[in-house]
């Protein structure tokens, strides 16, 4: 993705720009949701963890990682704490780069042609670190046990961040691409070991969605080769991430808003944003698109 002077472009180049531009984050294969209600799952509170999160949907990103490191100290062998505080670094570059305004997300044009500050390298050294960790705890976990569903999650959100920083932040097209690729296979694992681990369903409908809009033949060679193709099945994989995952479950109900507002639907988008406002009160990036919806 390159710095570009805002022109036209057809729907069907748009939607290639937008195709590329996002991995595991899955976010675009939400704007296929209508803004039906969801039943949520329990809140982001009571253990560290679910804390961490939480401060890391209001953007309190120091309160995060104090309460990452609370559950990682509590339990060192878990990879999930190391992955949860990645995610914390990542979410800091996000915002200092712009990648979390929404109105980004709702402008193409004002996402490829935006002055990006540079990226900081004690943020990206602390996000690699982390990786590092977790992979390392979870590949010991899987030597004790290869059908650790825990352990192959983390693989799979680990994968889904890396391929996030190679196509939002490196700009990295191919390399994301081929971290999405071992995020998807081991979320399916996952999956197949523990069904009900239900943020995992995201990286499973990124691989369905996306591929669905290459080429017939493109579609049939990946389908040959295992790749999920099917576009229905990527849009009830991800729908369910919205209605039953826990930890992905804001961030989908984020990326559910930008979809009503990108296809003019405003006040419902507007609503799910009321909603995330008030269940998060800090994130003023909810606060500043409402302002501007009418």
């Amino acid at each position: 993705m390159h710095v570009s002077t805002p022109v036209a472009a057809s729907p069907a180049h748009t939607s290639a720009r937008i195709a590329r531009r996002i991995a595991l984050s899955g976010s675009f294969l939400l704007l296929l949701f209508t803004a039906s209600a969801f039943a949520f799952s329990a809140p982001l509170t009571g253990t560290p963890l679910n804390d961490g999160y939480y401060a890391l949907y209001n953007l309190d990103f120091d309160a995060a990682h104090a309460h990452f490191g609370q559950w990682m100290t509590a339990h060192p062998d878990d990879c999930l704490g190391s992955a949860s505080d990645a995610a914390a670094y990542i979410f800091t570059e996000f915002n200092i780069l712009g990648v979390l305004d929404i109105e980004l997300f709702a402008d193409d044009n004002r996402f490829t042609s935006r002055t990006r500050p540079p990226i900081d390298p004690v943020l990206k050294k602390g996000f690699n670190d982390r990786i590092d960790q977790s992979n390392r705890l979870a590949d010991a976990a899987l030597q004790h046990n290869p059908n650790d569903s825990n352990a192959l999650y983390c693989k799979a959100v680990t994968s889904g961040m890396q391929a996030d920083w190679a196509s939002l932040i490196d700009r990295h097209e191919y390399g994301a691409f081929k971290y999405s690729e071992l995020a998807s296979k081991y979320a399916k694992q996952a999956l197949a070991i523990n069904p009900t681990l239900y943020d995992a369903n995201l990286a499973v409908g990124i691989e369905n969605y996306m591929l669905s809009l290459k080429a017939a033949p493109i579609r049939w060679f990946l389908g040959m080769a295992g790749a999920g193709t099917n576009k229905a099945e990527g849009v009830r994989l991800l729908k369910l991430t919205a209605e039953q995952g826990h930890y992905l479950a804001p961030f989908a109900r984020l990326m559910l808003a930008v979809g009503e507002l990108r296809d003019g639907r405003t006040q419902s988008g507007k609503q799910i944003l009321i909603g995330l406002s008030q269940e998060f009160p800090k994130n003023t990036l909810y606060q500043r698109q409402i302002a501007r919806l009418h």
